[in-house]
């Protein structure tokens, strides 16, 4: 059994797929049976209906940001494309101190490395995630803000964080919107799961909400791979919030010399389909209750997970952190010698770090997991 890929098993999910067509099928046939689309370039920016509607899905519709026009928004080429173009701008126009750095938490996704290495930025890692606690390292974190230099550019995963699954709660997110305010930081987010962490857009949206409130200068890169599951169609937006309506039309006259350069004009399909279920009140509200039922899905994995290995199986050690931790991921606190057992003995395939997929587990195979975990972890695999 596979827990080491980012997609989510929609073969367990087929008795609610078949009561309740995915939102992306209804709005597939609203898109062919119209006659007036043609396959035309989009602008440089993208299409228009798809960024206006994205940028008020993660900043909410009523946010100043929004309604002062001070948000510029691009389509990009999904989550990944807009952590590159949002680099891309920052290496070419933003005032660093010495030598362009970027503070990456310890540990994050693979790429952001290579993305940021790629224009000319250079990692560094702030500590976030306590092996001890299997947890956050929230002194650690708050410590690496308070003494990195002003205006430092940090990278927050805005929920859901990957790998690890370990997220700052809401008191905490703000004292660490306190200290980027002061030190006058800049925060790049990387907004990949909204909606899958807690099941509700809206509250997956709250730390992006709250730094724009507290005035922190940031940008959002925005991914509907997981969230509509058009991994394929590689459905994404730059969000880049400017402190006036004037630097934002100066953001965006640089932002389309960029993506000129780089992709010319975004791609149709998946921005007009991600685009009808945003503006179709019918179809956003059954696409909310799709997300609900599938981070649902691995809310009760967690639960039925924690059961197993807490109740039944009596698993030495502490298990909360299945809990506690949020969204597709989990860190499970083993060492990389027992995920190596769980791959050549119990034919688990994880990655080295301990972390697997939530996703992954189903009904089927949850019980086989928990048991073989438990067996590596007593050392009798």
């Amino acid at each position: 059994m596979s827990l080491s890929l980012l997609q989510i098993a929609y073969s367990s999910l087929l008795p609610h797929i078949k009561r309740t067509p995915m939102r992306k099928n209804e709005a597939t046939r609203i898109l062919l049976s119209d006659e007036t689309l043609d396959h035309e370039y989009l602008p440089i920016t993208g299409l228009a209906s798809f960024t206006s509607a994205a940028a008020k899905l993660i900043l909410g519709p009523t946010s100043p940001a929004v309604q002062e026009q001070r948000t510029v928004s691009v389509q990009t080429i999904s989550g990944t494309g807009a952590n590159h173009l949002g680099a891309l701008f920052l290496s070419r126009f933003y005032k660093w101190d010495g030598a362009p750095k970027i503070w990456l938490s310890n540990p994050t996704w693979a790429n952001h490395h290579a993305i940021f290495k790629n224009v000319g930025i250079q990692p560094v890692d702030y500590p976030y995630y306590d092996p001890k606690t299997i947890g956050l390292d929230y002194d650690g974190f708050i410590s690496a803000l308070q003494t990195a230099p002003e205006r430092s550019v940090f990278l927050l995963h805005a929920c859901a964080h990957n790998p690890t699954g370990v997220d700052p709660t809401q008191e905490q997110w703000k004292s660490v919107a306190e200290v980027m305010a002061v030190k006058k930081h800049y925060a790049f987010f990387d907004s990949a799961y909204q909606g899958f962490a807690s099941g509700g857009l809206d509250k997956d949206a709250w730390a992006v909400r709250y730094f724009v409130e507290r005035g922190v200068a940031l940008l959002i890169c925005q991914s509907f791979a997981k969230n509509a599951g058009l991994y394929g169609e590689r459905v994404g937006a730059l969000h880049i919030v400017s402190p006036t309506r004037e630097a934002a039309d100066r953001v965006k006259s640089q932002l389309s010399v960029l993506q000129r350069s780089e992709i010319s004009n975004p791609p149709t399909y998946g921005a007009r389909l991600v685009s009808l279920i945003l503006n179709d009140d019918v179809l956003f509200d059954e696409w909310k209750k799709d997300i609900q039922t599938m981070s649902g899905r691995i809310i009760d994995m967690r639960k039925e997970l924690f059961r197993i290995l807490t109740e039944e199986l009596k698993t030495p050690g502490n298990w909360d952190h299945i809990m506690n931790q949020i969204g597709m991921f989990s860190f499970t606190g083993i060492n990389p010698e027992q995920s190596k057992a769980l791959v050549e003995k119990g034919h688990i395939y994880l990655t080295a770090n301990g972390r697997i997929s939530m996703a992954g587990l189903n009904t089927h195979n949850i019980r086989y997991f928990a048991e073989n975990l438990d067996k590596v972890v007593r050392g009798t695999l």
